[in-house]
């Protein structure tokens, strides 16, 4: 649903300042609590964490009603950062049940699962701005639209207590999905700083950085810069739905076992490549026709012929079908990313703390990546700027496929771990679910 409301654009309004500012404050706190989220989840177990978190996003909802109603940003601002603590610890949960859960054999099954609900959100969120502002001329979402919203968030952050312990979910093999240990806020730190030393982590930093960079970019200096408000909402059905169908396709080649677990890697890697340059040369295309969008001040768009709307079918075919490829090329990306960081390890304490590193520097990236667009760097430049960082991060990405194997080194460990799990002692641990993840 988040991603629904930020895919239009500065929260849906019509002057996108408050709402890159809100996601700048966002993420500056998601830097912090996405590296934080894996030791917290760690420590306080995935139900509550999972709750409290989801309602922060209910909160940044409902503060452009506020902002509908007062014009004064600071709340949205605010909310924002608030949320961005949640979302980092969130993630981290999220992550760390996503790739911990599945046998080695069907992560990318697992991934492609949780894609595919994680957009399901978003095309709902799509919708409702479409049609509740089907006949609307306004330039900014109603707030029944915002009311809608959070409703639902409260809904989904509620439902995370309906989440079994991760003690008692067993895998259809019988074998136990979480084989943890007890941990400390002591251990945890020291694990965190570990992870700035992980050769692989490092390799893997560009990759992180660059992987929500260019939201910034297709949410405010495309969708909102050359098309109508309810078309916007249009664009997000298929951009999310895009991704579903991206992150579904992805996962039979990622969970081939005709393949060795680096062949996979190799081909997927030469997937995303290829087609993350093929959609920035389109873009370039059309970028190169205009050079803003509506202004505060009621200057129109330089876009030729002024705002598309999608009804305009010759004249918005190209831009909409174009906007839709940047939701299947943001699903191959990051599921290939979660599946690369998945193929690491078994472990999911280790997991969860992997989980919340990527969040962690993906947050600073898209940090500077709103910051860019709320300073009015010109749309060429942010444009240049997401192709460049793309080809930055592809050269130690394929480091790390080359380095992976077809098992985790601690498979053996995590069987040791499993006859421990026999003992009183064990079992006696497993009951307190705050100690674990």
């Amino acid at each position: 649903m988040f991603n629904a409301l930020n895919g239009m654009g500065g929260g849906g309004q019509m002057d996108r300042t408050t709402g890159n500012n809100a996601n700048t404050a966002l993420y500056c706190t998601f830097i912090v609590f996405g590296i934080l989220g894996g030791s917290i989840v760690n420590l306080f177990g995935v139900r509550w964490t999972i709750f409290c978190s989801g309602l922060t996003y209910a909160l940044y909802s409902g503060s452009y009603i506020y902002l509908n109603h007062t014009a004064n940003g600071a709340f949205t601002i605010a909310a924002g950062a608030i949320l961005g603590i949640g979302a980092g610890v969130l993630w981290a949960a999220q992550g760390m049940i996503m790739v911990s859960y599945p046998r080695e054999e069907e992560k990318g099954k697992y991934i492609a699962i949780f894609w595919i609900i994680f957009n399901l959100g978003g095309v709902i969120g799509g919708i409702l701005p479409f049609a509740i502002n089907f006949h609307s001329e306004k330039d900014s979402l109603s707030d029944g639209v915002y009311i809608a919203f959070v409703v639902l968030e409260c809904l989904g952050a509620a439902m995370g207590l309906a989440l079994a312990p991760p003690a008692k979910v067993v895998r259809d093999d019988g074998s136990a999905v979480v084989l943890v240990k007890y941990t400390s806020a002591g251990k945890e730190a020291v694990e965190i700083a570990k992870l700035f030393l992980n050769p692989l982590m490092l390799a893997l930093l560009p990759m992180c950085f660059t992987s929500n960079f260019f939201y910034s970019y297709q949410f405010g200096p495309v969708n909102a810069s050359i098309f109508t408000l309810r078309t916007r909402g249009f664009n997000n059905i298929f951009y999310w739905g895009a991704q579903m169908v991206g992150a579904y396709a992805l996962s039979y080649l990622l969970d081939n076992q005709r393949l060795t677990r680096r062949m996979r890697g190799l081909v997927a890697f030469v997937i995303v490549a290829m087609f993350f340059n093929v959609i920035w040369g389109g873009t370039l295309k059309q970028q190169l026709k205009y050079t803003h969008g509506p202004l505060p001040d009621g200057t129109p768009t330089d876009y030729p012929g002024g705002l598309i709307d999608f009804l305009e079918h010759k004249r918005a075919a190209g831009p909409i079908i174009l906007y839709m490829l940047y939701g299947v090329g943001d699903a191959l990306y990051q599921n290939f990313a979660y599946w690369l960081i998945g193929s690491l390890t078994n472990d999911s304490q280790k997991l969860s703390r992997y989980a919340g590193f990527y969040k962690g520097i993906q947050s600073l990236g898209a940090t500077v990546a709103w910051q860019l667009d709320a300073k009015s760097v010109s749309y060429l430049h942010q444009l240049i700027g997401n192709w460049v960082l793309l080809g930055i991060s592809l050269v130690p990405m394929l480091y790390v496929v080359w380095t992976l194997k077809d098992h985790s080194e601690d498979a053996q460990d995590a069987a040791k771990d499993a006859e421990a799990g026999s003992s009183l002692e064990y079992a006696e641990k497993q009951q307190v679910e705050g100690a674990y993840v």
